[in-house]
C-alpha cells in the first residue's frame, strides 16, 4: 500500500521535491538551486531546460535518499513559483526563449499603457489584478513580438504557454509525447487572462495582449480526482504516479498551513513576501491595492478566494547583501551581523529593486538606502535589511485590515527566513501581533503534497490536515507602542524616497 505523497516544490531560486507521510512529517528532501539570468538592469530570467533537468535529478535523488519505490507513492503534487511565463515548441519541446521571471520589469511600458486606456480597469474587475509587470500576460506579449517566429508558431498551434508548474507537469506526462498541457485555478488566476467568476480564460482579456488562445493550457481544479497525468515509467521516478495536486506557491502554502477558513492569514518569507487571507467563497474587490486571487478548488468544490499581498523582494535582499555587496558570506550570517547592534541607527533599506509591488504598485521605483551617517556600519545595514522584511508585511497587514474589516490576531508563517529569530522577533515587534511557526516550516511543497493526497483518498477531507497542524515557535511582540509607531513612521518616509526614480511613461 502507497504510505506517501511525493511533493515538486519549483521555486524561483531552487527546485526541490520532498516526500510526506500521512502526518504530514517529511520523510526526505532534495535540493537544487538553478541559475539566475540577468542580462540586463531589470531583466531576470531562468533556463526551462535547466529547471526540468534540476526537476528530473531531484525527484530521482528524493526517491534513491529515501529507498523509496513508485509504488510506496499515492501521488505527486506540484507547487511553484507564480507569473514566471514560458513558451515552448509542443514537437520538439524545445523552448523559443528564457524562462520570463515574476520579478522581471521588461514590460513596464505594456502594463503602464495598459491603465491610460481603461483596459485596466477591465483587467482589474475580471481578472482581480492590476496591470503590472509582475503577472504573465505580459510576458508572453513580450515573447511574441520580440522572439522570430513565435507568434506565426503560436497562430499555427505549436507554440504553447504555461507558468512552471504547466512545463514541469507536460514533461513528467511525456513532453513532445503526448505531455499533458495544464495548468490549476491558482496559477491561471496570476496571469491577468483568467475571469475570477468563470474561472475559465477570457477573450476580452486575451485580446488586449494579443495571445492566441490555442497556446493556453487547460485550468483543472487544484486537487483533481481525475489526474491531470501520470508520470512515465522511462521518467525521473521510474513508474507510473497519479499527478493529482497542483498550487501555484503562495496558495500551497496557504493549504500547507490549513489556512482553509475564511479569516485566516499567513505569510510566506521566500525570494519576496506574500501573505494571504482566505475569504471563503466570496470575491473581495481590493480598495487597498491588494490582489484578489484564487486560494484553492478541491475536486467539484466550489472554489475559495483569496486576498494577497505580494512584496517583490525580501528574501533575495538577503542574498544581494551576500552576492552584491558582499558583507555576508551566507544567509544565517545576516542574523549574526545584524545582532551587533540594538537598532538600525536611523537607517532604513527600501529594497524596490524591481520597483514596488503591494500595496503600492509603482514599478517607478527603485531600491534605496537612506538615513546613513558616518555612525554606520554594515550591521546597521544588515538590520535594516531585515527590517525591510518585515515592514513591507507591516505594509500589507494594514492594507489587508482595511480591505476586509477583519483585524489580524496572529499570524502564521513559513519559509526559509523563518528560521531567523532575529528577524521574527521584529516582525511580531513591527506587528504588534503573535507571530507563529509550524513544525513543517516548509509549506508550500506540503499544500501541494495534501492537494494531490486529498485527490487520492491519501487524506480523506481537510480535517485531517488539521489535526497534522502543530506549533514550532512563537514570537511575542516587546516594542512598546511608541517605538512601533516611531519605526513605521521613519519606513513610510524612506518609501517615499523610492518613487519617482525610473521613468516608465
Amino acid at each position: 500500500m502507497a504510505e506517501f505523497v511525493v511533493s515538486i516544490d519549483q521555486g524561483t531560486t531552487s527546485t526541490r521535491a520532498m516526500v510526506f507521510d500521512h502526518a504530514g512529517a517529511e520523510v526526505g528532501r532534495h535540493q537544487l538551486e538553478h541559475e539566475q539570468i540577468l542580462p540586463r538592469a531589470g531583466w531576470v530570467e531562468h533556463n526551462p531546460v535547466e529547471i526540468w533537468e534540476r526537476t528530473a535529478s531531484v525527484l530521482t535523488s528524493v526517491l534513491n535518499n529515501t529507498n523509496l519505490q513508485p509504488s510506496d507513492l499515492a501521488a505527486l503534487g506540484i507547487t511553484n513559483q507564480r507569473e514566471t511565463a514560458l513558451v515552448w515548441n509542443k514537437r520538439t519541446g524545445r523552448p523559443y526563449y528564457n524562462a520570463i521571471v515574476w520579478q522581471d520589469t521588461r514590460t513596464d511600458r505594456i502594463a503602464t499603457a495598459l491603465d491610460r486606456d481603461g483596459r485596466g480597469d477591465v483587467i482589474r474587475r475580471k481578472a482581480g489584478l492590476p496591470p503590472a509587470t509582475y503577472f504573465s500576460a505580459g510576458k508572453v506579449q513580450w515573447i511574441l513580438e520580440n522572439v522570430d517566429g513565435v507568434r506565426e508558431a503560436a497562430e499555427k498551434g505549436d507554440a504553447i504557454f504555461g507558468n512552471s508548474d504547466t512545463w514541469v507537469v507536460w514533461n513528467l506526462t511525456g513532453g513532445p509525447r503526448g505531455g499533458v498541457h495544464v495548468t490549476d485555478v491558482t496559477n491561471a488566476s496570476r496571469t491577468m487572462l483568467m475571469d475570477l467568476e468563470t474561472l475559465d480564460w477570457d477573450d476580452e482579456l486575451l485580446s488586449f495582449f494579443g495571445i492566441p488562445r490555442q497556446m493556453l493550457p487547460r485550468i483543472a481544479p487544484s486537487s483533481s480526482p481525475e489526474p491531470y497525468g501520470m508520470t512515465l515509467a522511462t521518467g525521473p521516478l521510474g513508474g507510473e504516479v497519479s499527478v493529482s495536486g497542483i498550487l501555484g506557491d503562495q496558495q500551497a502554502a496557504m493549504v500547507g498551513q490549513v489556512c482553509l477558513a475564511p479569516g485566516e492569514a499567513k505569510n510566506t518569507y521566500g525570494t519576496g513576501n506574500f501573505l494571504l487571507l482566505n475569504t471563503g467563497e466570496k470575491i473581495v474587490r481590493s480598495e487597498n491595492g491588494l490582489l484578489t486571487t484564487l486560494c484553492y478548488q478541491f475536486g467539484d468544490a466550489k472554489p475559495v478566494y483569496a486576498l494577497e499581498g505580494s512584496i517583490a523582494v525580501t528574501g533575495s535582499a538577503v542574498q544581494w547583501l551576500r552576492d552584491q555587496l558582499g558583507i555576508i558570506s551566507g544567509a544565517a550570517q545576516s542574523e549574526a551581523l545584524a545582532r551587533q547592534v540594538e537598532d538600525n541607527g536611523g537607517v532604513y533599506f527600501v529594497p524596490a529593486f524591481s520597483g514596488l509591488f503591494a500595496p503600492y504598485w509603482r514599478s517607478d521605483a527603485r531600491g534605496a538606502i537612506v538615513g546613513l551617517s558616518r555612525f554606520n556600519t554594515n550591521a546597521h545595514v544588515a538590520r535594516a535589511t531585515l527590517e525591510a522584511i518585515c515592514y513591507q508585511s507591516r505594509d500589507v497587514v494594514d492594507a489587508m485590515e482595511a480591505d476586509s474589516g477583519v483585524h489580524l490576531e496572529v499570524l502564521k508563517v513559513d519559509g526559509g527566513i523563518t528560521a531567523n529569530d532575529l528577524c521574527m522577533q521584529i516582525q511580531a515587534d513591527v506587528l504588534g501581533v503573535d507571530v507563529v511557526k509550524p513544525v513543517v516550516a516548509e509549506t508550500t511543497a506540503l499544500g501541494a503534497a495534501y492537494a494531490a493526497g486529498l485527490a487520492v483518498g491519501f487524506w480523506s477531507d481537510p480535517d485531517e490536515l488539521r489535526e497534522n497542524w502543530q506549533e514550532d515557535k512563537r514570537w511575542s511582540p516587546q516594542w512598546s507602542e511608541d517605538q512601533r509607531a516611531d519605526g513605521y513612521a521613519g519606513w513610510k518616509k524612506a518609501v517615499q524616497r523610492t518613487l519617482d526614480w525610473v521613468d516608465v511613461s
